[in-house]
């Protein structure tokens, strides 16, 4: 017999975790990214193709 009771709350558990990733307010910004990868002060590297 399937235990209802462990199902709910895992789909619960899981409905909650997606619930507070959309009200994140940083979700679907760029700026957000301040201080990533993108932003180093390296040169970019050298076009190996040309």
């Amino acid at each position: 017999m399937v235990d209802y009771f462990a199902i709910g709350l895992t789909h619960l558990l899981m409905a909650l975790a997606a619930w507070r990733l959309v009200l994140r307010g940083d979700l679907d910004r760029e700026d957000a990214l301040v201080g990533g990868p993108e932003s180093d002060d390296r040169p970019p590297m050298p076009d190996r193709h040309a």
